[in-house]
């Protein structure tokens, strides 16, 4: 139940299961119980001292592996996209893949934000840290810059018929940026390894020639649309060369520092409230019913293993405590992957058994199994379940002479607790999704509302961009990449227990892609000067935030009725557009681009967010 409060504490009560299940490993005979207790917190705090003189040996270790591990996904990330370009690849794919590095990187990001802001500063390391936090900021704006830059893909590939040559340049573009990022995530701390930025810059600069060519001969809407990809390019490549730049030798009195108070409003801090587990403490919260469905398994596990006649039955325990989640799709492919996993050890170490006699080789075999298994159980579950299996099979191998027994025992209690944490996930007090997605939708659809207030906020009033406006917007994400992985755990889940999927997957993708639009112009105006607002600009946005307003309203009451105050003539917005036929080179000015990107990215978010509310008014079970 302690799970409530965040991560940690999921971990504390994690170990804490942990060390409830290796006390039935063994009965002591000659300690009592509170001796027994006393040296297992022995042995966790002399794990915390080892790990407190390795981090005073090595305090940027974690740093550094989580930051090589964002070059590495934002890479991925960047690649993808460029792969999207192609109109013969499989988009339904990539963008399932693009999703999900997004998820990957948001979660990322969360765990650096709190190790580079809450960290302190000491003598030699400060410098560290603030450089550290400016590739962090750079690492973000390169995740959000492309949803920002939403490529209309149906458009680009009418325009790519005529024009294929700009899938190769822009192809190139973006995996040669991807590549480098790889590199910088392989190098390390090294500064020989980083790639000189030439190659991309007579990449760019080809494109932007082939361009202008469109321009000069009239095909005005072809070549705004591939000189707002080519900005965005540049964009990222800035990014690029001022990560490659803060990784150098340069003079730590030119990299700027920030101000940590500032930064610390990017932080969620976790409340330890009495009265937020007095609130959970009953069968309609989530936590409350996974930890009552947990303790009843538990149980139900320990009598099976004390009634049969099982090797170690703590076996079976230590199957449950570690395969249960919360949710049924991560519960079922935990299940599946610990059975594959432990079968595939299980025939590993028999063939070994039967090849090698050696206790010695069997104990550094164990101890490498185990510091495999551990480094691999976040990335690849099944593998980590692999290498378990072998680490825990050899160490017995060192006790036991009929090894066989282990090896036949080990598969067979963990087919047991899979089984029952299967069933139990299935069909004790089961927790689907469909009733939790709701929740996520208006989180998602609050934190855009405000992060659209904060962006017509800014475009009227102009001047220096607050901190609450940059807070709006990271929430945006954040929220965004929750609905993702909201509506990706109830796609998971049985069919019989999903609710109006199609509809709630709509309203998630124009969640994203009011998102898209919105950051776009945000992006927009941060890096361009605006003209001031009209009243055209400001009765739009009034009446798109009026949108989001009763969507919330909507997803908050079972009947509502609100399209007919919302609507807007489609001609409205097609008066507002500069026509491109109407034009001629030297009228092609910043002031045309400006009102043809804006009007066009509020006409989008206009309908966006009118679809959203004819949506939600047909939903009734969500």
């Amino acid at each position: 139940m302690i799970s409530i409060y965040g991560f940690r504490a999921s971990l504390i009560s994690f170990s804490g299961l942990l060390a409830l299940v290796l006390s039935l490993a063994h009965d002591s005979e000659k300690l009592e119980i509170y001796q027994f207790a006393l040296l297992i917190g022995v042995g966790g705090l002399w794990y915390l001292f080892l790990v407190k003189i390795l981090y005073r040996l090595n305090p940027k270790a974690e740093t550094e592996e989580l930051m090589s591990e964002t070059y590495e996904l934002t890479a991925k990330f960047i690649a993808t996209r460029g792969e999207l370009l192609d109109t013969h690849k499989d988009s339904e794919k990539l963008y399932s893949k693009l999703i999900k590095l997004q998820d990957e990187l948001t979660d990322n990001h969360e765990v650096l934000r709190e190790i580079l802001i809450l960290s302190r500063k000491n003598s030699g390391w400060s410098n560290y840290q603030d450089k550290r936090l400016l590739i962090f900021v750079q690492l973000v704006e390169m995740l959000e810059t492309p949803t920002a830059n939403p490529v209309n893909y149906d458009r680009m590939e009418a325009l790519f018929k005529d024009h294929p040559q700009f899938i190769k340049i822009f192809q190139n573009i973006i995996f040669r940026m991807s590549d480098q990022l790889q590199i910088i995530s392989e190098a390390g701390n090294s500064k020989i390894s980083l790639a000189k930025n030439e190659i991309i810059s007579k990449s760019l600069e080809d494109a932007r020639l082939q361009i202008n060519q469109l321009r000069e001969s009239g095909k005005y809407e072809e070549y705004l649309m591939l000189q707002n990809l080519l900005e965005y390019q540049i964009k990222q490549f800035k990014k690029l060369k001022r990560i490659k730049w803060l990784l150098g030798d340069n003079n730590p009195t030119a990299v700027e520092t920030i101000d940590r108070k500032t930064t610390k409003g990017f932080i969620v801090l976790q409340k330890y409230d009495l009265e937020l587990l007095k609130r959970n403490f009953n069968f309609k919260s989530g936590i409350f019913r996974h930890s009552f469905r947990l303790a009843v398994t538990i149980m139900i596990g320990y009598t099976i293993g004390a009634l049969l006649p099982f090797q170690n039955p703590y076996w079976i325990l230590l199957t449950i405590i570690v395969i249960m989640r919360p949710s049924y799709g991560l519960t079922k492919s935990r299940a599946k992957d610990r059975i594959i996993g432990t079968f595939i050890g299980g025939a590993i170490a028999t063939a070994m058994v039967f090849l090698i006699q050696n206790p010695i080789v069997y104990g550094i075999l164990g101890v490498a199994s185990l510091v495999i298994s551990l480094s691999m159980v976040q990335k690849n579950y099944k593998a980590s379940a692999t290498f378990i299996t072998l680490g825990v099979i050899f160490m017995y191998a060192i006790l036991q002479t009929d090894v066989l027994s282990v090896i036949t025992f080990r598969i067979l209690d963990t087919l047991v607790g899979a089984i029952l944490s299967y069933v139990a996930m299935r069909w004790l007090l089961p927790t689907w999704e469909f009733v939790e997605i709701k929740k996520s939708i208006k989180k998602s659809v609050q934190a855009n509302k405000d992060f659209f207030h904060a962006v017509t906020e800014y475009y009227q009033q102009k001047g220096k961009i607050p901190t609450s406006y940059k807070i709006a917007r990271k929430t945006a994400f954040l929220e965004t990449s929750n609905l993702n992985a909201a509506f990706q755990r109830m796609a998971q889940e049985p069919r019989s227990k999903q609710r109006e999927t199609d509809k709630s997957y709509e309203l998630v993708v124009l969640n994203h892609r009011f998102l898209a639009s919105l950051a776009s112009l945000s992006t927009y105006m941060q890096h361009q000067k605006t003209t001031e607002a009209s009243k055209e600009f400001k009765m739009v946005t009034a009446k798109i935030e009026e949108n989001l307003n009763n969507v919330l309203k909507c997803l908050n009451q079972r009947n509502c009725d609100y399209t007919n105050t919302s609507s807007l003539k489609a001609s409205f917005f097609e008066e507002q557009i500069p026509r491109f036929d109407s034009l001629k080179v030297e009228n092609f000015s910043n002031n045309l681009q400006e009102a043809h990107l804006v009007w066009e990215q509020l006409e989008w978010m206009f309908s966006v967010s009118d679809k959203m509310l004819r949506l939600t008014e047909t939903l009734k079970s969500i």
